[in-house]
């Protein structure tokens, strides 16, 4: 949930102009993210966690192949790109959220 990056791109705000520092930094928000829930893999199976870890993959790939656009020019252009990409695009962490959601109410 944390990755998904409309969500992420609201509570990350660019730490300057540049679209490759803003790349880095997300990119970096969501590394940190995902270390930090890397315990939780214990929790869950190793199929839903592939599916974490593809949609976090998944995520960083999206936002790379918008920094590279030659249509881009700033850490804002960049923003609304990959925003722009989402309404097109299903959010790569809503698949992975599905299969959690999914696997928690067999358990129950």
């Amino acid at each position: 949930e944390r990755i998904n990056p409309s969500k992420l791109l609201i509570r990350v705000a660019p730490i300057s102009n540049d679209k490759n520092d803003y790349a880095n930094y997300v990119i970096a928000q969501i590394e940190q993210e995902f270390e930090h829930n890397l315990t939780q893999q214990i929790y869950i199976s190793n199929a839903c966690w592939n599916y974490i870890s593809t949609a976090k993959n998944a995520t960083i790939q999206m936002i790379r192949k918008a920094s590279v656009s030659e249509n881009v020019t700033d850490a804002n252009g960049l923003r609304e790109l990959i925003l722009k990409d989402l309404f097109e695009k299903e959010v790569p962490s809503n698949t992975a959220l599905s299969y959690i959601k999914n696997e928690v109410s067999e358990l129950w």
